[in-house]
């Protein structure tokens, strides 16, 4: 079974993203950096989303993030699936930090239970049957709208949305043209899925996160 290693972030100035994400986040190898100035405008296609236990942690790790240079695109808010918050890099990546509960338990940890990588796909069918092919089990599938795959001992988990929806979701416009701006390495071979996101294989590259 196919598994993921960690992400690289083509970002356009690589010290400017270790300060951000080591400030912000703290997910350390899993997230991994490097210099591009590949042309890209408007939606690039993809989220990162960082699921946490309650809304605490929700609120510290978006507080961090705008302290550090992020911008809100929607403001932590409660929801009918849980609470959460949606930001943008200023490297333009757009994070989307959540949880399920409504309520805290306790004081906030700022741990994240998961990295969860959303691609926004043109169709999701077909885009599965490609990750099905590569040796990706799934975990949830609904249709042609989502599909979460089971990736277990994998970094970052990989789940499948329709673009617009994606983009609906995370607040933005789905007009996008250019670069990803992201890879994805593991062991599943180097190769572009149907909408051109890019599987790596070597991850000998600069990490931009460590707390």
């Amino acid at each position: 079974m196919a598994t993921i290693d960690s992400l690289i972030l083509d970002v356009a100035d690589p010290s400017a993203a270790e300060h951000f994400y080591s400030s912000a986040f703290g997910l350390g190898a899993r997230l991994r950096g490097r210099a591009s100035d590949a042309p890209t405008t408007g939606f690039r296609g993809f989220t990162l989303s960082l699921t946490v236990a309650q809304p605490a942690d929700v609120r510290g790790l978006v507080d961090a993030a705008l302290a550090a240079g992020a911008t809100t695109i929607k403001p932590v808010a409660k929801s009918f699936w849980g609470t959460g918050g949606v930001v943008r890099a200023p490297d333009g990546t757009i994070w989307k930090i959540a949880t399920s509960s409504k309520k805290d338990t306790g004081p906030a940890t700022l741990a994240v239970d998961d990295v969860v990588l959303l691609l926004g796909v043109d169709d999701v069918a077909v885009s599965k049957r490609f990750y099905v092919d590569r040796g990706l089990g799934v975990a949830k599938s609904f249709g042609r709208k989502y599909v979460e795959f089971a990736t277990p001992g994998s970094a970052v988990k990989l789940a499948l949305y329709g673009r617009r929806a994606l983009a609906k979701d995370a607040g933005v416009a789905p007009d996008g043209t250019g670069s990803h701006r992201i890879a994805i390495v593991g062991d599943g071979g180097a190769c572009a899925d149907p909408d051109g996101f890019a599987w790596e294989t070597s991850d000998a590259v600069r990490p931009v996160t460590s707390r």
